[in-house]
């Protein structure tokens, strides 16, 4: 997500709790990217044909055909199971209603930084702002006490919200397999939901060099459009260089409006993005020009609700708050042998 993260070192340098608590664990917004190349067909359990229109960049738009569901997308009695993979890792979200995540699972980031794109909300820790609710995770941005808090923007002070950020760092990684979540995200000018991935050596090489997958990212000005971008470095540099594509629902369906699956398929040869089973993106090292491919180690998870920032804008007039990111589950296969 981010070629706004010039100020991660900063970031890292003041924040004690290491890789997702720096500006590289922000969510941004890709400007300039490269569109993904065009899907057709893709994995079984897939219809039609789209391509990925890049963010600001080039590409065509994603065509809607009709995805057929798969077994475990709604939370089936078979949750998890899933034709030509092994499931290795997940989370069904299925403690008591108000309890807090599984902490063998997740850990939290927390502070009012900016997460290196002058974002606006602080980060929770606890129950305050993320909690199991309904078989769910529900992560919710909201203006309620948010002035308990320091943020640095807009300027240096009170906060006007808060959310939550969880994150799998030192708990669970993978390399390469499928990675997906079924999410309902929420609305809004200004909001930022985000799924994602961050190298597990972000500790050592910093970001972008640790490189970066967005899963699922959404900036609320665009209520129909997934973003599934990869960041890098340029070639012999460590300037972020992104790769990106997007989704739009067929007829400007809204996201928000309903629970989507968001999913990559990652091989030592290619990435491949998916809404709801359809293909929209691959990319590649042959389409990385120019940059170093760093997706050849493990990556760890990311779920977040930002409020702000240099992408998405500041919420406006029309924007509602609380405003809440509910999370049926994540999973993580490896292909089957």
């Amino acid at each position: 997500m981010r070629a706004e993260r010039l100020v991660i070192s900063a970031v890292l340098a003041t924040l004690a709790i290491g890789c997702g608590t720096s500006g590289a664990g922000g969510t941004g917004g890709s400007t300039g990217g490269t569109g993904g190349s065009a899907g057709s067909g893709g994995a079984a359990g897939q219809a039609g044909s789209g391509g990925a229109a890049g963010h600001a960049g080039s590409g065509g738009a994603g065509t809607g055909g009709g995805a057929a569901g798969r077994a475990g997308s709604g939370g089936s009695p078979d949750a998890g199971a899933l034709a030509g993979w092994v499931l290795t890792w997940s989370d069904e979200f299925d403690g008591p209603d108000g309890s807090a995540v599984d902490a063998s699972k997740w850990v939290h980031d927390v502070g009012g930084s900016g997460w290196g794109n002058q974002e606006l909300e602080y980060y929770t820790d606890g129950t305050q702002n993320a909690i199991v609710q309904g078989g769910a995770l529900v992560i919710t941005a909201t203006t309620a006490n948010a002035s308990t808090h320091q943020c640095s923007y807009p300027t240096a002070g009170p906060c006007h919200y808060t959310s939550a950020r969880l994150l799998t760092k030192g708990k669970f990684s993978q390399k390469y397999g499928r990675f997906e979540a079924r999410i309902q995200i929420p609305e809004g000018q200004g909001l930022w939901p985000a799924f994602w991935m961050l190298g597990a050596n972000i500790d050592t090489v910093d970001w972008p060099s640790c490189g970066e997958v967005d899963v699922m990212e959404n900036i609320g000005k665009e209520p129909s459009i997934n973003h599934g971008s990869l960041h890098m470095p340029a070639a012999g540099t460590t300037n972020d260089s992104d790769l990106t594509g997007s989704y739009t629902l067929p007829g400007y369906a809204r996201l928000g409006d309903a629970f989507h699956t968001y999913a990559v398929e990652w091989s030592a040869t290619s990435i491949e993005f998916f809404v709801d089973d359809m293909l929209y993106e691959t990319q590649s090292p042959q389409t990385a020009t120019g940059r170093t491919w760093e997706f050849d180690q493990p990556f760890f998870i990311i779920l977040n609700v930002a409020v702000g920032g240099q992408w998405p804008g500041s919420p406006d007039s029309t924007t509602t708050f609380p405003q809440t990111m509910k999370v049926d589950w994540v999973r993580v296969y490896t292909p089957a042998t």
